[in-house]
């Protein structure tokens, strides 16, 4: 009983720090929203006037329309990074980015999914913003972003993952920094014409908890594991991943 009760005493000290930081952020990002009320650059919860601009993104999903050879260019740089990476021998760094980018994936679907059962989806891309657009809410340029975001961030990630920060462990530290920068990064993108929020529950707060957190927990956390571990997250992963395209493209789900 004692060491039970010693275990959760560890587990609440352990966890204070980073239920503090997020609720800290939360309380950051809300206090942003209330003075930028209104502010042209920076849009910080969805608006359902945005629904006639999320219809033109839905009607073009995987149009050629807007081709253009940046496509292929882009393409080329991320062969080059992933194959540098490789011959450098940083497999920690290419486990990092297959991480991330799947449970982007992931999400991607779901807001997919979401998108289609509800009539919109929590964030869209719009036609004219990109070349491609693979799903609702991820066109070909940002979706090459997140296959590199994990292993580009994972550099920053100090080399003892057992070494604690502000109380806390150095890598759920930087996860939850990283997501708190991609999402007041976001706040910009919703204020452009090339990226949509539709619905006034969902922001910068609800896409910095549910979505970017678990982002970089996946990037920092499995490249630290045992080696077959890391293959079978990954194996997981993206086997769900392929499953679900391969059968909900064809369905017309998404």
């Amino acid at each position: 009983m004692d060491m039970k009760k010693t275990d959760l005493k560890r587990f609440i000290a352990n966890s204070l720090p980073i239920v503090g930081l997020t609720v800290g952020i939360c309380l950051f990002l809300f206090l942003l929203s209330l003075l930028g009320n209104g502010n042209d650059y920076f849009v910080f919860w969805g608006d359902p006037a945005n629904e006639i601009f999320a219809d033109a993104a839905n009607a073009a999903v995987r149009s050629t329309d807007h081709f253009n050879w940046t496509f292929i260019a882009l393409f080329a740089v991320i062969v080059y990074i992933y194959g540098t990476e490789l011959r450098n021998k940083n497999y920690k760094g290419i486990v990092a980015a297959l991480s991330l980018y799947g449970v982007h994936w992931l999400y991607e679907i779901a807001n997919a999914v979401i998108g289609s059962a509800a009539g919109y989806a929590l964030w869209t891309v719009s036609p004219e913003s990109t070349s491609f657009i693979l799903l609702v809410g991820v066109s070909w340029e940002l979706s090459l972003m997140f296959s590199i975001a994990g292993l580009a961030m994972s550099k920053l990630l100090p080399d003892d993952p057992k070494k604690k920060l502000l109380g806390m462990n150095n890598r759920i530290l930087f996860a939850i920094a990283n997501a708190a920068f991609f999402a007041i990064f976001e706040i910009f993108l919703a204020g452009t014409p090339a990226f949509l929020w539709t619905y006034p529950w969902w922001g910068a707060i609800p896409v910095f908890v549910t979505t970017y957190i678990p982002f970089f927990l996946a990037a920092f956390l499995v490249p630290d594991l045992a080696v077959k571990t890391q293959k079978r997250f990954l194996a997981v992963v993206w086997g769900l991943v392929a499953v679900l395209l391969l059968i909900l493209i064809p369905l017309g789900v998404i």
